[in-house]
């Protein structure tokens, strides 16, 4: 069976039907499941015979946790590789590697820094390749944000979004999200630490940026930050004092609307970005959302093997 050349390195790779159509399945198929065990194959078990290699150079719990136990359920295998001990790690290009495992596997999830990595396993490539979170977007993550707020009974269309702190590939995938699917993004950032211009551009019908948390946070419908230090960065004292005006606290809530929800990616820093109060509050939907990573994912697998849509 010959594999679509079908990839998701972007939101914008799918576009807003696909997008929609990836949700609805993964609603249907997360309700399928319920009751039954974690390591239970769906019925269909529709990725039978098919297998994923998932390469990581930067640490993950979530993603990888959530592809493999994804692959599982859809009757598939999966295969994780950790790129220091690949040849990867010695310097093989990333455009040798992606023709090898062409031969090899039916699709490649790759979590890294530099989303031009993404790209050219994707152009070099003869497989569907996912971007499993580059320096520039989290599309995945997005995703399972996108299947957390409908399950919350929101509608996506016309809602607000309230981004607060760092500029980063998190933001980028919500202001995507939004000129997609037809909700407003209003992040509060400090100067020099605003999101990429150019990736703005291309999707910012829906974006404005406010140097004001309290502005962006108000009458907002979903509240949303990460944490201020990525992987990789030192822990550095100026970026964190910059951003603490941009902490999520009980009162810059009780500024979003009285139903607001609260999402985070994972892992938090309770007492930087966000306090414990509110990430452990009634507000927060963070569990829920972490859990849609493996839902998500898993129409993102069939979408990608043309198995959907």
């Amino acid at each position: 069976m010959t594999t679509p050349h079908r990839h998701f390195l972007n939101l914008s790779d799918a576009g807003g039907d696909a997008i929609a159509l990836m949700l609805n399945d993964a609603i249907d198929r997360k309700a399928a499941r319920r009751g039954l065990p974690k390591g239970t194959p769906d019925a269909d078990a529709p990725l039978a015979g098919r297998t994923l290699a998932m390469i990581f150079e930067k640490n993950s719990t979530r993603t990888r946790v959530s592809f493999d136990m994804a692959m599982r359920q859809l009757g598939g295998t999966p295969m994780v590789m950790d790129a220091g001990s690949m040849q990867l790690g010695r310097g093989e290009p990333i455009s040798d590697t992606a023709q090898v495992l062409s031969r090899m596997v039916d699709g490649v999830m790759l979590r890294t820094d530099d989303h031009a990595k993404v790209v050219t396993m994707a152009e070099t490539g003869s497989i569907p390749i996912i971007n499993g979170l580059t320096d520039l977007s989290h599309p995945c993550q997005i995703m399972a944000d996108l299947l957390t707020v409908i399950e919350h009974g929101k509608a996506l269309p016309g809602l607000k979004w309230a981004w607060l702190g760092d500029g980063n590939n998190v933001l980028h995938s919500i202001i995507e999200a939004g000129s997609l699917l037809g909700f407003s993004v209003q992040a509060a950032c400090p100067k020099g630490y605003e999101p990429d211009a150019d990736f703005v551009a291309q999707h910012d019908a829906n974006f404005t940026l406010t140097r004001d948390p309290w502005e962006a946070v108000k009458d907002a419908d979903i509240v949303v930050t990460d944490t201020w230090i990525s992987m990789g960065q030192a822990h550095a004292e100026a970026k964190l004092a910059a951003m603490m005006p941009y902490q999520v606290t009980s009162a810059l809530m009780a500024k979003a609307k009285p139903d607001a929800l609260f999402l985070h990616c994972l892992p938090a820093h309770r007492g930087e970005e966000v306090t414990a109060e509110v990430i452990d509050g009634p507000q927060s939907v963070i569990w829920d959302e972490a859990e849609n990573r493996l839902h998500a994912q898993k129409s993102i697998l069939l979408w990608c093997f043309g198995l959907l849509g």
